[in-house]
């Protein structure tokens, strides 16, 4: 049997018992390691993270904690080699998508870090000035944000393992709160393998970062009142976790990243150059970690009179991919990240394409290196819904994979009213032309579409070579989004540190307000 990795909790490393569950690689189906959280002391690291660690966390300066960060960045980028093999083993991705996942995730440590070192000496934070209460003006009202004694639980999901855990740490750990984290059992190596870096250097306090790989069985009902929690996954789930007795009952601040059915809309009247961009972001997003993004576009809408020679372009892009393992240098999109998911997108294309025609099946294209009836790898595929309107399934059922549906608009407002039938996106992307009233246009367009999504990613041939992408997301913006994206909200700049803090109102003497040492939180 391959090795069991340990879990690292209440200050000491700890193996799980029983035989485990298998992470497997999604090219080959040869197992790795396995993983278990069963019979964990879960009370007892619970309460270790909330008292050692968080009471050490706290007794540092945001610019301090901040230091810390530049460290670990530091340290992880000195083994990103090693978190290469993992995730091209674990998750069967390219160099390229690796380095999305890994880098992305240094890269937002090294921001936070880059935030937090201007916070310099404060140990708490002043959110807006102080208020007069008396006709005198002596006594005030100061709003303060100081972290939570709690705990922060991440509950993540399988598609970024690096930038997963630290895209959510990052915040929480400058903010003084400790880490608790769940990785998604199918990927857990690479989050397990950065946190025993992190652990093994010892730039954090015992108890501020600790993770727990397999199960969630009985996670939540550690939660306590001043415990906060982070969910990335399926709606379904984040039903659960918000209707969980342990949430209920003691009123645990929860953020929630689930599903989207996220858009990008081609301009009317846009230009050549800005079709061609589109076509481009469209095949990227379709073939970026083999579609696996919670951000991926999923619906492409498009002027009717483009939509045969759009769909004709794209396709055509799509069969200059090679798909298959990603050891091969050839290979431009790898493996989904397990067989059960690849049944899943099988399935999600059979669904959709009972009101959609299927423009290119990536089900028919070959594969390099990688044996059909065993691994997870699948070539992308686009479909056409003719008839949107008279469509629903293309509006609300997402395909977690390399899988995109093209349709046809009227006008702008009848494109509109098709997106917000997604009820509720992380990001829509725009895509026009700024010459002229063009620029109104697509400003007036995003302010129309800016109510049902997290973000609103604008690209022209003004700024195609630096825009960071449609479903690149970057820590100086929102990432979350309202509806059935789970109406979270993470990032944003030190808007992220809102979440591990408590507000609450001094109120007091004038010379008092003043003596309470604290920064104003500028985002």
């Amino acid at each position: 049997m391959t090795e069991l990795l340990p879990n690292f909790v209440h200050g000491a490393w700890v193996t799980g018992t029983g035989a485990g569950t298998p992470l497997v690689d999604p090219v080959t189906g040869a197992e790795l390691v396995r993983v278990s959280s069963a019979g964990l002391d879960l009370p007892r690291a619970f309460a270790f993270a909330r008292e050692q660690g968080g009471a050490a966390l706290r007794a540092m300066t945001f610019g301090q904690r901040a230091e810390r960060l530049a460290a670990i960045a530091k340290l992880l980028q000195s083994h990103r080699e090693a978190y290469g093999a993992i995730a091209l083993a674990d998750s069967g991705t390219t160099a390229a998508d690796t380095a999305v996942d890994v880098d992305g995730g240094i890269y937002t440590l090294g921001q936070y870090a880059r935030w937090g070192a201007k916070l310099g000496d404060a140990k708490a934070l002043l959110d807006g000035g102080a208020t007069p209460m008396s006709k005198d003006g002596v006594f005030q009202s100061q709003h303060l944000l100081v972290p939570t004694r709690g705990v922060a639980l991440f509950i993540n999901a399988f598609n970024f393992p690096s930038w997963g855990l630290w895209e959510k740490a990052a915040p929480a750990l400058l903010a003084g709160v400790p880490v608790i984290v769940k990785p998604a059992t199918a990927t857990a190596w690479l989050t397990q393998r950065m946190v025993a870096d992190v652990v093994a250097s010892g730039l954090l306090p015992e108890g501020a970062l600790s993770v727990i790989c397999g199960s969630s069985a009985g996670l939540l009902d550690q939660l306590q009142p001043f415990d906060v929690l982070s969910f990335t996954g399926s709606a379904q789930t984040a039903e659960l976790i918000r209707s969980h007795p342990a949430v209920v009952r003691h009123s645990v601040r929860v953020n929630i990243e689930a599903d989207s059915l996220n858009s990008a809309l081609l301009m009317p009247g846009a230009s050549d150059e800005a079709q061609a961009l589109f076509v481009r972001e469209v095949v990227r997003e379709m073939t970026v970690k083999s579609g696996q993004k919670c951000t991926a576009i999923r619906r492409a809408l498009v002027p009717q009179d483009r939509y045969e020679s759009i769909g004709a372009a794209i396709a055509a892009k799509l069969a200059g991919i090679t798909t298959g393992d990603p050891r091969d240098a050839s290979v431009r999109m790898g493996a989904l990240v397990s067989r059960e998911q690849f049944d899943a997108v099988q399935a999600g294309i059979v669904e959709l394409a009972t009101q959609a025609r299927v423009l290119f099946d990536g089900r028919r294209q070959p594969l390099v290196g990688a044996d059909p009836a065993v691994s997870a790898c699948l070539a992308p595929t686009l479909l056409a819904c003719d008839d949107p309107d008279g469509s629903d399934l293309v509006h609300r059922v997402e395909v977690f994979g390399p899988v995109a549906t093209l349709m046809p608009y009227r006008d702008l407002a009848h494109a509109q009213a098709l997106i917000a039938r997604g009820e509720g996106s992380l990001v829509c992307s725009l895509y026009g032309d700024t010459d002229g009233e063009h620029a109104s246009a697509l400003a007036a367009c995003a302010t129309e579409l800016a109510a049902c999504h997290g973000r609103v990613h604008i690209v022209s041939p003004s700024v195609a070579t630096t825009q960071t992408g449609h479903g690149n997301v970057m820590p100086q913006s929102l990432h979350g989004g309202p509806g059935r994206a789970g109406g979270g909200e993470e990032l944003g700049g030190l808007r992220a540190l809102g979440f591990y803090l408590r507000r609450a109102a001094v109120q007091a003497d004038g010379a008092v307000i003043q003596s309470l040492g604290a920064l104003p939180l500028t985002v």
